[in-house]
C-alpha cells in the first residue's frame, strides 16, 4: 500500500525542484544565474557517465577518430556547460523582455526562405536538431509574426509536463505532446499556413525511416519530410546557436526539394536522407552545442547495423506511411 504514495511523493517532489529552480533562474539576476548554470554543468559532466560516453562515440562520428582522449574531454566539458546554459536560458526565457530577445537574436542567413515560404500559404516545417537554443529562435519568431508549433514528449509527472507547456506557452509557442494525433495537428497548422518546428536528429519513437547519418546508418524521423510531401509547406533545415557572448545566431539553410516523384515512402525516405546531410553541416559548425547524449545508431546499443536485420521480421516495415 505505501509503493504508490511513495511513487505518487517523488513525482510532487521532482515536480516541485524542476518548477522551484526554474522560478529561482527567472529571479536571479543573470550574472549570478549564469554562474550558477556553470556549476550544474561541471557537476553533470562529473557524474553524467553514460552520457559522457555515447557524446564522445557521437562527437568522433562529427570530428572523426583522429582526436585525442584529451581533445575529446575537453569537447565534453563544453558540451555539458553549454547544456547547463541551454537550461538556464530556457528557464529565464519566459520572464526576458521580448526587447531583449530581439536584441540578443541575429540571423545569419536564410530568414528569407522564411518568409517565402510563409507567404506562399502552404506553410514552412523547420527541421531542427538538438542544438543550440531554437526555444530563443522560436520566442523571437513569434515575435517577427510567425508563431512556431511544435512537437514534445511528455514527461512524468502530467503537471510537471503541463509547466512545461505553459512555459513554452508564455514566448507564444504551441506545443504538440508527442502521439497519434500530433500528426493531425500538424498538418492543420501546415494546411492554415502555419509553421511547424521540429527535432529530428533523434528517433525518440523508433518508428522512423532507415538513413546514413555521419556515415553510419540509423533512422531518423519521417515527420519533417512526410509533412513537407503532404502538404507543399518549405522544408527548412535550421539552427539557432548560442553566441557570439549572449547573443543568438540563427542559420536557416535553402528549401529541400520536396516533391512527390513516386511512392511515398520512396520519396520520405529520400527527403529524410537529404535532411540529414544538411543536419550533419549545421552539427559540424558547433559540435559542443549538440545535445545528444543518448544512444543514436545501432552500434551505440550493441545492435547489428542496419540492413542486416532479417526483413520478414515483425515491425520491420518502416513507418513512413504512417498516417501523417
Amino acid at each position: 500500500m505505501d509503493a504508490p504514495l511513495t511513487s505518487e511523493a517523488r513525482a510532487q517532489a521532482t515536480y516541485l525542484i524542476y518548477r522551484g529552480l526554474g522560478t529561482a533562474m527567472q529571479r536571479l539576476p543573470e550574472p549570478v544565474a549564469t554562474v550558477a548554470a556553470v556549476v550544474v554543468g561541471m557537476a553533470l559532466t562529473g557524474v553524467r557517465r553514460d552520457s559522457r560516453k555515447f557524446y564522445a562515440r557521437h562527437l568522433r562520428r562529427v570530428l572523426g577518430e583522429g582526436l585525442s582522449d584529451a581533445e575529446v574531454r575537453a569537447w565534453t566539458r563544453r558540451a555539458f556547460l553549454n547544456y547547463a546554459r541551454y537550461w538556464l536560458e530556457g528557464a529565464r526565457l519566459p520572464a526576458i523582455d521580448p526587447q531583449v530577445v530581439n536584441s540578443r537574436m541575429m540571423v545569419e542567413s536564410g530568414y528569407e526562405h522564411i518568409v517565402a515560404g510563409m507567404a506562399a500559404g502552404k506553410g514552412v516545417v523547420l527541421a531542427l536538431p538538438h542544438l543550440g537554443r531554437w526555444e530563443w529562435g522560436g520566442a523571437w519568431l513569434n515575435l517577427e509574426g510567425y508563431p512556431m508549433t511544435a512537437v514534445a514528449e511528455t514527461i512524468n509527472p502530467p503537471k510537471l509536463y503541463d509547466w512545461f507547456v505553459s512555459q513554452r506557452q508564455a514566448l507564444g509557442l504551441t506545443i504538440v505532446p508527442l502521439g497519434p494525433e500530433a500528426g493531425g495537428v500538424l498538418l492543420r497548422t501546415l494546411r492554415g499556413g502555419g509553421l511547424v518546428g521540429l527535432l529530428c536528429d533523434r528517433d525518440i519513437v523508433g518508428n522512423g525511416v532507415e538513413v546514413e547519418f555521419f556515415g553510419e546508418r540509423t533512422t531518423l524521423p519521417a515527420g519533417p519530410a512526410t509533412l513537407a510531401l503532404r502538404t507543399g509547406a518549405a522544408l527548412l533545415p535550421t539552427a539557432v546557436y548560442g553566441g557570439p557572448g549572449r547573443d543568438h545566431t540563427a542559420v536557416i539553410l535553402p528549401p529541400v526539394a520536396a516533391e512527390r516523384t513516386g511512392r511515398l515512402r520512396a520519396d520520405v525516405t529520400r527527403v529524410t536522407q537529404q535532411v540529414a546531410h544538411d543536419l550533419e553541416g549545421l552539427i559540424r559548425r558547433a559540435p559542443d552545442q549538440w545535445y545528444l547524449f543518448q544512444p543514436n545508431w545501432p552500434s551505440d546499443r550493441g545492435e547489428p547495423p542496419l540492413g542486416t536485420a532479417d526483413v520478414s521480421a515483425p515491425g520491420h516495415a518502416s513507418s513512413s506511411d504512417d498516417g501523417i
